[in-house]
């Protein structure tokens, strides 16, 4: 599933751009669409253009794929807010990044968590991602938050293997485990993972999508294949400040502009040689 990015023109979302991205994400066989999450630029836009880009995202896809909405804040009403409105605009789910910045403790994002569950009903993946927010929630405080209804997964960004054994035996069985780190998804999947919510997708979605089935599948020799073709794109998107590199590989793909919101910049020419070159290996150019 792609973690989506916003893409603007003149300064603002540019809409039509945005609904295109989406049918070449929907016709290459991804599993679901991800927007505003941090590849979104969900951090500096507006409330309003935030949810104007869940609802264009919803209506869009029109019930073709599973939509889950990024929904996070680092205060808890404002995050209950923002997962009423997708559940009222008809998300699927919602992806909930752990409070950033606060670094509450473990009975904190419990208590974050516990007043979402019980303020919407709409499932909830947990957005783990130490390195952006300095908080890491633990297994076992997923194990305690897998008792609530609305509590359904979450996309781990840590890039450890060992989680997912672990959170089987904490979460039970119909726990959803995402990976959230490109470069470590296939040993993540290899350990009982359930898919991911990607970057890369975003700049090759049908080669993503293929590796994914292979994997899910249990076809490990093609999604080595794959594995290894995509990993230096995986590497490059993030030699920059995300999503620069790929809305740098996206306008080279003539798909979208280059324009992010400050503080976020254009790649540098570093990183777009790297892009470049990774787009070579994977066959986009």
């Amino acid at each position: 599933m792609p973690a989506l990015v916003t893409p603007f023109r003149d300064g603002v979302v540019d809409e039509d751009t945005y609904v295109a991205l989406i049918e070449r994400q929907i016709a290459a066989g991804v599993h679901g669409l991800v927007p505003v999450g941090t590849t979104g630029e969900t951090s500096t836009l507006s409330h309003d253009e935030h949810r104007r880009v869940v609802e264009l995202c919803v209506k869009t896809t029109a019930g073709r794929v599973p939509v889950i909405a990024g929904a996070g804040s680092n205060s808890t009403r404002e995050a209950i807010e923002l997962v009423k409105h997708a559940k009222a605009v008809g998300a699927d789910a919602a992806m909930v990044v752990t409070p950033y910045y606060n670094r509450p403790s473990q009975e904190g994002m419990y208590a974050h968590y516990a007043a979402i569950n019980d303020a919407v009903q709409l499932p909830v993946i947990i957005y783990n991602v130490p390195s952006r927010t300095s908080v890491d929630i633990s297994n076992e405080t997923l194990g305690r938050l897998s008792k609530l209804p609305n509590i359904v997964g979450v996309k781990d960004a840590t890039g450890d293997m060992t989680r997912p054994t672990m959170q089987r035996l904490l979460c039970g069985a119909d726990w959803v485990m995402l990976s959230g780190d490109d470069p470590t998804a296939l040993g993540y999947m290899a350990h009982g993972g359930h898919g991911s919510i990607s970057v890369s997708v975003n700049v090759a979605p049908e080669a993503c999508a293929t590796f994914y089935n292979a994997a899910l599948s249990g076809d490990w020799k093609t999604a080595l294949y794959w594995q290894d073709r995509l990993y230096r794109l995986h590497r490059a998107l993030f030699t920059d400040a995300s999503p620069g590199p790929t809305k740098f590989a996206l306008s080279h793909l003539g798909l979208c502009s280059e324009e992010a919101r400050l503080p976020i910049t254009p790649a540098s020419e570093a990183s777009r040689q790297d892009v470049l070159a990774a787009m070579r290996d994977a066959g986009l150019i």
